[in-house]
């Protein structure tokens, strides 16, 4: 390189800097300006209350049982 080509390089890399450092701080909020407000929340409580008897009682519909319909004795129905 030449000695003009160096002085021309830190040049554009002083100027560069400097550009760049003004668009970061327009960018880039302060701590101050950071600051947000948000709800306060209630805890959650460990206690729960009891599910209605309407729905969850001895009698009502289990839908986790397995249905089975017809009588399949075809171990590998899909073969």
């Amino acid at each position: 390189m030449k000695q003009k080509d160096i002085a021309l390089v830190v040049v554009i890399v002083i100027i560069s800097a400097v550009i760049s450092t003004i668009i970061s701080k327009t960018l880039i909020t302060s701590p101050k300006n950071r600051q947000a407000k948000v709800e306060i929340v209630d805890p959650i409580s460990p206690t729960f209350q009891s599910p209605s008897t309407k729905y969850f009682n001895s009698n009502a519909v289990d839908p986790t049982q397995l249905i089975q319909i017809g009588n399949n004795s075809n171990p590998q129905p899909f073969h």
